[in-house]
């Protein structure tokens, strides 16, 4: 079976997990600290399946401290990291995450490479902008202790940008890839990004109940550098078709429509527009950006001007 994860028929799951997922109020620092598994009676932890948290990194070093401090309660915890030229691997290792240098070849291939180095029979997947909470934990727990009733689960996320919990943009509740899941049960398909998955098992994939939260955007900055990149990871899907100015402005307007019309993202105030104006630019260039590379563009030929006069 493959999915999408822009994949339509998940309605169900998604009434589920916005009836599940309490008000979340202001972040607060509570949730990224470690807490102790509670003991058994006799002493001892209860008896449990182990499990691997995987996080993908490239230069996050303002962020990957709190996304580790998540995942601390993970049998053990792997930064895959794309050769970062700041302090992001030392970082993670002084959390005592296990840094696995991988070169990135899109977000398919580094998913699947990351499954490969992970210890343990179950993954958790976590973005360095994502923060898993204590609820999530406390029911990623529960199931290891028992027998889960699926071997892939999709796991809601809370996005937070501007200051404010975003309600609409098609935001909340999102959902990505699987981010937990058995491994040898599925795996990632190799677009460079925005890719899909490929459950290999057949079996249904199961929901979780509480949401991670995700802090997409530290700022502007950041929106204007993820969309320049994403736009030019993007070009290659658009290699068989022919580009035009209508086209690219076409799809850059029904992007913007889409999310700030269709998906409410009017109801977000300035973060709103900003996502939508966002996923505009960022389509428009990537079709601009194929047609660039289609054209092949060159300067003007030259040659070099001395000092001698012509008669």
């Amino acid at each position: 079976m493959r999915y999408r994860t822009s994949a339509n028929g998940r309605m169900q799951a998604l009434a589920d997990a916005a009836r599940a997922d309490k008000s979340l109020g202001w972040p607060r620092l509570a949730m990224l600290t470690w807490a102790a598994r509670p003991r058994a009676a006799t002493g001892s932890y209860p008896t449990m399946q182990k499990i691997s948290a995987y996080i993908l990194t490239y230069n996050e070093a303002e962020k990957i401290e709190a996304a580790v401090s998540s995942v601390l309660w993970a049998d053990e915890v792997v930064v895959i990291d794309s050769f970062s030229v700041d302090r992001t691997p030392e970082i993670a290792t002084s959390l005592g995450a296990r840094v696995v240098e991988v070169p990135f070849n899109g977000f398919g291939d580094l998913r699947n490479r990351a499954i490969e180095v992970c210890k343990y029979d179950w993954l958790f997947s976590l973005d360095a902008d994502e923060r898993c909470t204590e609820a999530v934990r406390d029911e990623i727990l529960g199931l290891m202790a028992g027998s889960p009733a699926h071997d892939v689960y999709l796991v809601p996320r809370r996005s937070y940008m501007m200051g404010r919990w975003i309600r609409g943009s098609g935001w909340y509740p999102n959902f990505r890839q699987p981010q937990l899941f058995r491994k040898g049960s599925m795996r990632y398909t190799l677009e460079p990004v925005h890719e899909g998955y490929e459950v290999l098992n057949g079996k249904p994939v199961g929901t979780l109940q509480n949401a991670v939260w995700q802090f997409p955007f530290r700022n502007l900055e950041e929106v204007i550098k993820k969309m320049n990149r994403y736009s030019s990871l993007g070009v290659p899907k658009l290699a068989r078709k022919r580009v035009s100015m209508a086209s690219a402005l076409g799809h850059g307007m029904w992007s913007f429509l889409k999310h700030y019309i269709f998906k409410l993202g009017f109801i977000d105030g300035w973060a709103g527009f900003v996502i939508a104006f966002g996923n505009f630019e960022g389509t428009f260039y990537r079709y601009a950006k194929r047609y660039e590379e289609a054209q092949g563009w060159q300067p003007p030929p030259s040659h070099p001007i001395g000092r001698e006069l012509k008669p």
